[in-house]
């Protein structure tokens, strides 16, 4: 069943035009800025992207940057790109928009395709004068993201809006059209995702990436959405580390992303120093995120084969005996055991939670968790400009004035009533200051304890 699953993904998402799904991947001293709606704003797949960049290219140090806000569409997005995406000085631009373009009214008949009609030709207005302005910064790399799904198939107690998804693939096809003819990057999220959940659909019908609103990915969706974009830099099949040894012959045969050294082995042990070029990949297990129940990342593993492509941390051995037990070792901290024939097989140590390196890891996961969390702050105080704040002429007026309108209109507003916390606090410049250092402090933290480091392996036959 496993098989066929993904046998049918592959046909579902990656039969699309080569072009289509061809992103170059980040290079050194990239600043990748991700431009979008609540999706990105609030969403978690750009951090498990630079989390992958992290992990497996300690030494690849980027910059990543959430450009996201609630409820843009694209007229939006570009009346703040000046000052919200060029600002961060980036080398490379991603740009995702449609979910709000496309509206979400319910009509009927003709009257559906005229309303979707207009809706998609005022959001391509705006859109070609985002093309001219990219077009103004040659130094700087686009990619195009066609937007996640809005969900109209899972069946549940939220009436769905029929015809919005199709609208919304013609704003895709808009954006990969555009990318094509500018030789832009492009992927798009909306038929992969499409395909993922109708697939869960046939045994499920009220599976659903998108939540319960049919809008926000939850958490494995949002990691789904990670593993797509890393799939389409042509990320798959780089391994944490691959080592083989023979027993027999007394040889490493095989090593991959790594270093061996010090091979010791004789009948009953083997013992070397181990120094992998990456760390392995460490999964979110708590759920979080849009959603209530939220999901965990670690739940995307059900849809993706992310483990099998990207997740490869292998210590195989053959020549032990098939049905003896042998315990693996690490900096002499006792990780597992297995039989002679699990290792003839190969053990991936990535999926091992105990293992020095998953720690280490598993830090670089919470800390750029926090980074996450701080940046949001300053993402609420900038959607309460952009959103509630510009359309009454007061963008960027922080005065008290300013605070006791918007201590008013939140009675009426509860995304304003929610966000005012965080906006109090924002609101004054040096705490947006103090906020931005401790991202700074983290990133670079991030960068100093990334780089994998040597441990003593040891594989012996275990006691009776």
């Amino acid at each position: 069943m496993r098989t066929y699953y993904y046998s049918f993904l592959l046909l579902c998402v990656f039969i699309l035009p080569a072009a289509a799904q061809t992103i170059q991947p980040f290079k050194q001293r990239d600043r990748v800025v991700f431009t979008g709606n609540s999706i990105t704003d609030g969403g978690h797949y750009h951090s498990y992207i630079w989390l992958y960049y992290i992990t497996h290219f300690p030494k690849r140090r980027i910059t990543v940057f959430n450009a996201g806000i609630g409820g843009d569409v694209s007229r939006q997005m570009l009346e703040r790109f000046d000052r919200d995406v060029f600002a961060k000085k980036p080398s490379v631009v991603t740009l995702t928009f449609g979910m709000n373009d496309t509206g979400y009214q319910n009509p009927k008949g003709n009257k559906a395709d005229s309303t979707y009609a207009a809706k998609i030709a005022g959001s391509l207005k705006s859109f070609r004068l985002i093309e001219d302005k990219l077009k103004q910064h040659p130094e700087i790399r686009k990619i195009m993201i066609a937007s996640p799904p809005y969900d109209e198939t899972a069946k549940f107690n939220n009436t769905p809006l029929i015809g919005k998804n199709t609208a919304m693939l013609k704003i895709a096809d808009d954006q990969q059209s555009t990318a094509i003819k500018n030789h832009w990057d492009f992927i798009d999220l909306n038929r992969s995702m499409t395909a993922i959940n109708l697939n869960q659909q046939k045994t499920d019908s009220a599976f659903t990436m998108e939540g319960g609103d049919r809008i926000h990915p939850t958490n494995d969706g949002q990691m789904v959405m990670a593993y797509l974009f890393l799939k389409a830099q042509g990320l798959a099949g780089k391994k944490v580390a691959n080592i083989v040894i023979n027993a027999d012959v007394k040889k490493v045969t095989l090593t991959e992303n790594c270093a061996i050294t010090a091979l010791q082995i004789n009948n009953e042990h083997i013992k070397f120093n181990y120094l992998a070029n990456s760390l392995p990949y460490p999964l979110d297990t708590v759920p979080s995120g849009f959603g209530r129940p939220g999901k965990s990342q670690a739940q995307a593993l059900k849809l993706i084969p992310f483990t099998e492509e990207f997740n490869q941390e292998i210590v195989q051995v053959k020549g032990l005996k098939p049905t003896a037990l042998y315990t693996l070792k690490m900096d002499n901290q006792l990780i597992e055991t297995w039989s002679g024939d699990d290792y003839a097989k190969g053990i991936n140590m990535a999926l091992l939670n105990n293992t020095p390196q998953y720690q280490q890891a598993t830090a670089l996961m919470h800390i750029n968790e926090e980074r996450w969390t701080i940046e949001r702050r300053l993402r609420e105080y900038y959607w309460m400009h952009y959103s509630i704040l510009k359309p009454k002429g007061m963008l960027f007026n922080d005065s008290p004035a300013t605070l006791d309108s918007l201590q008013k209109y939140a009675k009426k507003d509860f995304f304003v009533a929610v966000t005012l916390p965080t906006y109090q606090k924002a609101r004054i410049k040096s705490v947006r200051d103090t906020w931005q250092k401790e991202i700074d402090m983290l990133t670079n933290e991030l960068y100093r304890i990334n780089k994998p480091v040597n441990h003593v392996i040891e594989i012996a036959l275990a006691k009776k």
